[in-house]
């Protein structure tokens, strides 16, 4: 368990954090912001979740924590310091979201358009989310590219944006309120 006792340690004005190795590096560095985007993608599931209910609201609860499993993976290089015993994402972690994308498409009616963002204040902020969240994957896959990140990191982003994609569905009443895009209506 993490214990706070102190909020600021003035550790980071200079520019520059710490990784979970104990490593400092600038704060524009592409492994903190890789983590910093799974984090806001984890806000804004979080204001998601003012909107949902019951199930949808479960599911949202389970993976904002295991977002922060995600930010601990991938704030600690694996390899270094401190990096072989290190909270990693899992296989077992991307599975279940794949078992909950199954699950809730198998209720929505097929797609014959693609979705603008909107429709109930859930759908919009589930849309939101899922923006952040591909955003989150662009920047750990960039990461990746030279540096080690675990696979389940990657996979696990890329079915979350499906995930948020089919729950923003399910909150437009199973679809039905869904915004289609009308190509080229404005010409």
């Amino acid at each position: 368990m993490v214990r706070l006792t102190r909020i600021y340690t003035r550790g980071g004005d200079a520019g520059e954090t710490s990784l979970g190795d104990g490593r400092r590096v600038a704060k524009h560095d592409l492994r903190v912001a890789a983590t910093g985007t799974v984090d806001e993608a984890n806000a804004t599931i979080g204001l998601a979740r003012l909107h949902t209910k019951g199930a949808a609201d479960a599911v949202l609860s389970r993976i904002q924590n295991d977002l922060f499993d995600l930010g601990a993976d991938l704030c600690t290089p694996p390899g270094g310091r401190r990096g072989d015993g290190a909270l990693r994402a899992t296989m077992a972690q991307v599975t279940w979201l794949e078992g909950e994308i199954d699950r809730i498409n198998a209720a929505l009616s097929p797609l014959d358009s693609f979705i603008l963002p909107g429709g109930s204040p859930g759908a919009a902020n589930l849309h939101l989310a899922r923006t952040v969240t591909r955003r989150a994957e662009r920047l750990v896959t960039e990461l990746a590219a030279t540096e080690d990140v675990g696979a389940p990191v990657i996979a696990y982003l890329n079915r979350l944006s499906d995930l948020l994609f089919v729950l923003a569905r399910a909150c437009n009443d199973d679809g039905a309120s869904d915004v289609l895009w009308i190509p080229g209506a404005n010409r």
